[in-house]
């Protein structure tokens, strides 16, 4: 009896608790002024993000009538995905979603999404939704003040044309042997895009951001001496349970008492920091011998330590420098930004442009054009080969790897004007979600057929002449409304890495297009047509994993790769 009344007495101050705090932020919802979305939960509290994971049939709550589920249309990690601008078409371009936690401002204006990212100190990075990020120590992605000026002025001078260039040259090596290995399936064709193109983008990444260059079928996929995990398969688990580190620090992953799963997660932890460590170190014994290396990300960091424990050698606080933990903390940063989400980019381009044969004849006629003169250099083929890159950027509009980009504002009130020219004054503190996927679904922006693929809606004829050696195609690209169109964010905080993932997307894309041709494998009784739909259903069956977007089943359909004549 003492028990029930225990328990019961629990669930009613815990009720009480909700009702309060929804009714008091409520009322700060309502001087906002803008359309209220009522939740008895937040987007960040852990018992709901694992119960929507675990039993996801607690979503149909979004069916109860006259609105009474809207809220659980829009609290599940990556509900974007699924609901493109559904939601914005119903409530407004902004509306505030009011939780016990705190109100939450979602976003699909590009006005005010292009005002939030440039108004860097104004709108900053909210701590709680970054911290898992720091699992290896402080970074780019996670600091923010003067120490996100350090940590850029250190790192951004190494993504130039020079490393743009290496970039190039490695994707085409490691895209060549890429093709080659699936085409010797035949008509059986490869379950493996998502696995092979991360370890492309892997190896591209370890080439040019830390000076080591593999073999396709080696390197990231072999254990190296001393270990044992490859570096693959090390950072792959450390990413995919991103957020275990931020509910568990990775020192008691390893202790004896734990679930043996934890206990593998551990591993990997500790095996991708010695790898980080044996990087460091190679790195430091180059240095010291004076070798005349190109500069990359690794060798920036390096310099950047030096200077660090020169001054604290002299006793002096430095500020210029950067700690080794700091080092191994924008390592694996780089890790999930420079190979994770150009990766998962290149895999879902591959997998759509299967099932547009058309399109796959129109990057051709392009890179065929070009291929004539100088495909092989970057300077003089990267800028001509547009259709590739819209080929990204439509990928990227559909199939991001990030559909929101949060942000919080200030100690301060902030002040901002939507697309119509409405006021809108946020408290101090207010988060602010950023709607990536319905930005960039939004039909006033991309037309009736916003939700379709299709390459071509980024270029608008050119105004002059006929097609020439130095514009092959005449095209240009379109010109959008600020705000519209923001996979790698936007203003100052903009990812370092955007022309990095371009390169090396284009220089796949073309090098397969140029000779090979793709398609579903079809299984008995399939028509070609029941094979597209096939590809566009794996490619739609998505969600987010950790932090990025990936299919749910990307091994469902086979692609086979034919060389072409």
């Amino acid at each position: 009896m003492a028990v029930l009344l225990f328990l019961g007495t629990s669930i009613l101050a815990f009720v009480l608790w909700t009702a309060s705090s929804v009714f008091r932020n409520y009322q700060v919802a309502r001087r906002i002024g803008l359309p209220i979305i009522i939740s008895p939960v937040s987007t960040l509290n852990p018992f709901w993000i694992l119960l929507a994971r675990g039993f996801p049939a607690i979503l149909s709550l979004k069916q109860l009538p006259f609105g009474l589920g809207t809220w659980a249309r829009c609290t599940s990690i990556g509900w974007a995905f699924q609901d493109k601008h559904k939601l914005h078409d119903e409530v407004g371009p902004l509306f505030t979603l009011v939780t016990p936690a705190a109100n939450e401002v979602t976003v699909a204006d590009p006005e005010v999404a292009h005002a939030v990212l440039a108004r860097r100190k104004d709108f900053i990075k909210p701590a709680v939704m970054y911290e898992q990020l720091n699992v290896f120590g402080r970074n780019l992605n996670t600091v923010e003040g003067e120490d996100w000026q350090r940590h850029r002025r250190l790192t951004a001078p190494s993504f130039n044309e020079r490393t743009s260039s290496l970039v190039w040259e490695e994707a085409r090596r490691q895209a060549r042997d890429m093709a080659s290995s699936w085409s010797q399936r035949g008509t059986q064709g490869t379950t493996e895009v998502v696995a092979d193109t991360a370890t492309l983008a892997l190896h591209v990444l370890t080439c040019a951001g830390f000076g080591e260059s593999y073999p396709f079928n080696e390197g990231v996929r072999k254990v190296a001496a001393g270990h044992e995990m490859t570096y693959r398969d090390s950072l792959s688990l450390c990413l995919s349970n991103i957020i275990t580190f931020a509910i568990i620090p990775k020192r008691y992953l390893s202790l004896s008492f734990v679930p043996e799963k934890l206990r593998k997660l551990g591993r990997a932890a500790q095996e991708f920091q010695q790898y980080m460590e044996e990087m460091l170190a190679r790195e430091r014994s180059s240095a010291a011998k004076e070798k005349s290396e190109t500069p990359n990300l690794m060798s920036a960091l390096v310099r950047a330590s030096d200077e660090d424990a020169q001054a604290k050698q002299s006793g002096q606080h430095s500020k210029l420098g950067l700690t080794d933990e700091e080092i191994f903390g924008n390592i694996f940063a780089y890790n999930l930004a420079g190979h994770e989400t150009t990766a998962n980019t290149v895999a879902f381009a591959l997998v759509l442009l299967a099932a547009h044969p058309q399109y796959q004849d129109w990057v051709r006629e392009e890179v065929m054009k070009v291929q004539d003169t100088s495909l092989g250099e970057y300077s003089s083929s990267f800028p001509r080969l547009q259709r590739c890159l819209a080929v990204m950027y439509e990928t990227l509009r559909l199939y991001g790897s990030v559909v929101f980009i949060p942000r919080a504002a200030s100690l301060e009130s902030q002040e901002l004007v939507s697309q119509d020219g409405k006021e809108i004054m946020l408290p101090p503190s207010t988060s602010v979600n950023l709607n990536i996927q319905a930005l960039h679904t939004d039909a006033k922006t991309w037309g009736p057929d916003s939700l379709s693929w299709r390459p071509p809606r980024w270029f608008t004829k050119s105004s002059g002449g006929t097609p020439s050696e130095n514009n092959p195609v005449d095209q240009t690209f379109i010109t959008l409304p600020k705000g519209s169109f923001v996979p790698w964010a936007d203003g100052p905080r903009v990812c370092p890495g955007q022309k990095f993932a371009q390169v090396e997307f284009v220089a796949v894309v073309a090098t397969l297009l140029g000779k090979y041709r793709v398609k579903p494998v079809l299984e008995a009784g399939q028509s070609e047509e029941d094979g597209r739909k096939a590809l566009l259903g794996m490619v739609d069956d998505s969600a987010i994993f950790a932090i990025t977007l990936q299919m749910n089943q990307p091994g469902k359909v086979a692609l086979a790769w034919e060389a072409l004549p």
